[in-house]
């Protein structure tokens, strides 16, 4: 077969071409452009082992912002919580004292009416006794034709009555 004769004579010539080829392959691709790509992949890792541990601290800082921000929300509610209590307990006392003043107030007109109450009735009382200390004095004028004295018939009827 020929093709079997013929490769010893090419064997030595293709054996040259493989390895120019991959020395020139090695050399450029292995020596040139590998380092470059390397050094590319390894700054990407650094740069993200950076942002990992930057993210890191920002989200510590960030828990220790909350931290501190729920502490002054929690002081400012039981400000807050105190301040109503305050106001509650001062409106507490003002309507304590506005009572008692309606109390004293309603109670000296409560006595100022219940004193015109009694005089009314005193006057009335006196009047009654008067009119019917008349009336009597002018029944026995009437019946036993008689005048009576009025002090007299006033007694009268105040011993009745």
């Amino acid at each position: 077969m020929p093709q079997i004769a013929q490769l010893a004579a090419t064997y030595s010539s293709q054996v040259f071409w493989i390895l120019l080829t991959f020395g020139f392959v090695f050399f450029v691709i292995g020596r040139g452009m590998l380092p470059k790509v390397q050094s590319t992949v390894d700054a990407r890792d650094q740069k993200i082992a950076a942002d990992l541990e930057a993210a890191k601290a920002n989200s510590a800082a960030a828990d220790a912002l909350e931290a501190d921000w729920r502490v002054q929300e929690n002081a400012a509610r039981a400000a807050a919580q105190a301040r109503m209590a305050q106001a509650r307990a001062e409106a507490d006392a003002n309507r304590d004292a506005a009572l008692a003043e309606a109390d004293v107030t309603i109670g000296e007109t409560l006595a100022v009416a219940e004193r015109k109450i009694a005089a009314g009735r005193a006057k009335a009382l006196g009047e009654i006794e008067t009119v019917a200390a008349e009336a009597a004095a002018d029944i026995v004028r009437r019946l036993a034709g008689t005048e009576i004295a009025s002090d007299a018939a006033l007694k009268a009827v105040k011993a009745v009555i």
